[in-house]
Formats: structure tokens, sequence, C-alpha cells
């Protein structure tokens, strides 16, 4: 067990969008594929239930009915059914939105965030320069960056709970680890946070064990689990949408280590329908 403190995790997914292969990974097909929007349900031994992300919800629709926003939901179709919400998942696990105590957010992209108002009583937990990068951007700057701040609620700022911190050098398992410096959350080494920046700045991922086996939550630092393992980066358009060309190569390549390295180790793209069919909680996600 990599952390030292173990968590239970539910991989769910809220609504998916698609885009043309090729773009994700190169040498992909010219057709659109199905790309979910992912997150997780981590249940902490103190702290209780909490979320990784929160995936679609209707609020992303109403968000994108007007231009600018629309360019949105055209560049990125979205299908998207009310059953398949983060509150529906975990009504499934038979627990409530009040139940959530925090909402880490990787990043702000609206597949990320559009449903966190959905939970009242959360804090939000993130790296405060993926914030930062976002939260001034004009209309045209915003729908580039995927930002759509009318999907944050309007307490956003007294809710949150920003990690402002230097990382931690972390040797727990060892020299060879690609991600040396780490966030630990809440004090207790259950929950570490791996700067994963390139496709977003400040793009937070998790590592942690649910005791049985040890997972990488790794947001959107690759778009599926082949891209890692047959060493293929997206097709240089998708640089068009990154918040940094060279950032994003430098975390690609340290993912391929890690699952060369610590093969034990299960990766999630958030956006990785195999992921989420051979490791996720429930029933058929597309």
């Amino acid at each position: 067990m990599l952390t030292t403190t173990k968590v239970e995790l539910h991989l769910g997914a809220a609504g998916f969008c698609t885009h043309p292969e090729f773009l994700t990974i190169r040498g992909g097909s010219l057709r659109p594929v199905p790309f979910p929007a992912g997150f997780a349900c981590i249940i902490h031994p103190v702290h209780g239930p909490m979320l990784l992300d929160t995936g679609y919800s209707s609020r992303f629709f109403q968000e994108t009915a007007n231009l600018p926003n629309a360019l949105y939901r055209h560049i990125t179709p979205v299908v998207y059914r009310e059953e398949d919400s983060a509150v529906q998942f975990l009504a499934r696990l038979g627990l409530k939105a009040s139940d959530i105590r925090y909402v880490i957010l990787s990043h702000f992209h609206g597949d990320h965030i559009a449903g966190v108002r959905d939970f009242p009583d959360a804090q939000f937990i993130y790296l405060s320069q993926a914030y930062e990068a976002v939260r001034s951007l004009g209309p045209l700057a915003a729908v580039k960056s995927g930002f759509l701040s009318g999907l944050l609620p309007v307490d956003f700022a007294d809710r949150s709970l920003p990690v402002m911190t230097q990382p931690e050098r972390w040797t727990q398992a060892g020299d060879d680890f690609p991600f040396s410096d780490v966030y630990d959350l809440f004090g207790d080494g259950s929950l570490l946070g791996l700067e994963v920046s390139g496709h977003a700045e400040g793009m937070m991922g998790i590592l942690l064990s649910t005791g049985e086996q040890d997972y990488f939550l790794c947001a959107d630092a690759v778009w599926s689990s082949r891209a890692f393992r047959e060493q293929r980066r997206p097709h240089a358009l998708a640089g068009i949408i990154m918040s940094d060309r060279s950032e994003y190569r430098m975390n690609f390549d340290k993912l391929v280590r890690l699952h060369q390295q610590f093969p034990e180790i299960r990766i999630v793209p958030s956006h990785c329908l195999e992921a989420l069919n051979a490791w996720g909680t429930g029933g058929n996600y597309i």
C-alpha cells in the first residue's frame, strides 16, 4: 500500500462527450468516440464521503445555451441523462448530497465542475493556481479554456479550501517514483495530490489506496489508458486547448514511466471508458 491511510473508492461517470479519436491519441480513427465524464466518490475513515470532480449535469446545457458558451457544446457534443448525475450515483451507494463534505476539483473544465452546485454543504479543495488561471478570463478566453463560471455556486470563494502550500518531497515509493512532489491533502497520507499540469494549469491527480489496490486518478493527463500504455500522445491539434504543451509532454512521460515502473498501480484517466468499465461501480457507462 503506497499511502498510509486506506479509503473506499467508487468510480462513476455523469454523461459523456464525443471527439474524433485521432485528436486524443496519435494514429486514432477519424470517427467520434465517447469519453465518459468520470468522477470518484472517496469514503475517508475520518472525513467521510467526498467527491473528486462531478462530471456533467443539466446545468451544463443551461450555461451553453447562448454564444459564446454555446461553442463549447458544439465543439464537444454531450450526452447526459439525469439518472447519470453524481447525486443519483451517490443515492445508489446509499448516500445523499448533504453527506458530501468535500469536493476535490482536479481542474476547472466544465465536464469536471458541472455538478458542484448539487452539493451545497461541501467545501472545495483544489490547487490555487488552477482557479487563478481561469477566474478572470473574458468570455471567449474562458470558453477556449473550457471554463464556464456559471457552473460554480455564488459562494464558491467562501466555501473554498485552496491548496496554497508548497508540495512535500515524497520518498515512500522510492527514488524511481516519477512524481516526487505531493500535496498531503488531509495530513494523514490518505489522499496525495500530484500536479499534472499541461492540459490545464494547476491540474491535480490523486494517489490513494483501498488497502487491496493502489490507484492514481490522473484527471486529464491522458484521455485513455491506451495513450500511456502504447506511448501515444494526442494529435498536435489537441495542443490548441492545452494550457502548456511542454508541461503536458513532461507529465505524459512521467505517466508512461509510472505505468512501466509501477504496473501494479491502477491509473485511471477521467475520460477512459476502458478503466471505468474495468474498475467502476455499477453498470454500463455508455
